[in-house]
């Protein structure tokens, strides 16, 4: 799938600070505002020390100016046991409200994934699909390793793909 760039309001395409993709690199300054859903058929995972807690080749990603994509995978490919529900909730302007989840037997009950039961109409498909923390979780996508988004607040997935630089790290809370 080939990523239109995204034309501000002056008509220029991407910032001077942003780094221009080459062949088969996805800029996160080519992604639309407000945000688009599109699915990937690439092999993603994710585990925990080691236990396998979900894996698919049908997940859709969530693609947003100056973000790394937000990977979503269907619940039917994850093993729910190993999950629980935690206080707590958050809300975003364009799906809706989501809820939390934890590992099962983490005393902690930090929340490592999200999900939208009852999204906004225009984010219907993201309806009971999850997503993980990368920084919580193990995540990969064909077999490459997930890094986290800095700043320690948003849960896009920096895949091999992406280039930036993207937002959450100092001096990007303007972005």
């Amino acid at each position: 799938m080939r990523i239109q760039p995204r034309w501000d309001c002056r008509g220029q395409k991407r910032p001077e600070f942003a780094i221009a993709p080459v062949e088969g690199l996805e800029s996160v300054w080519d992604y639309p505002g407000p945000p688009r859903i599109v699915p990937d058929r690439r092999r993603v995972e994710v585990r925990s020390c080691g236990v396998l807690i979900a894996s698919t080749i049908a997940a859709f990603r969530i693609l947003e100016t100056a973000s790394p994509p937000t990977f979503y995978l269907p619940a039917v490919d994850a093993d729910l046991v190993r999950l629980v529900r935690v206080p707590g909730n958050s809300a975003c302007e364009w799906k809706g409200r989501a809820g939390y989840w934890a590992l099962a037997g983490d005393k902690s009950r930090r929340a490592v994934r999200w999900s939208y039961e009852k999204p906004l109409a225009e984010s219907a498909m993201v309806a009971g699909a999850l997503s993980f923390y990368p920084a919580l979780v193990d995540c990969t996508v064909d077999g490459g390793r997930v890094r986290l988004q800095p700043g320690g607040f948003y849960g896009g997935w920096v895949t091999n793909e992406i280039v930036g630089p993207v937002k959450g790290a100092p001096q990007t809370g303007h972005w």
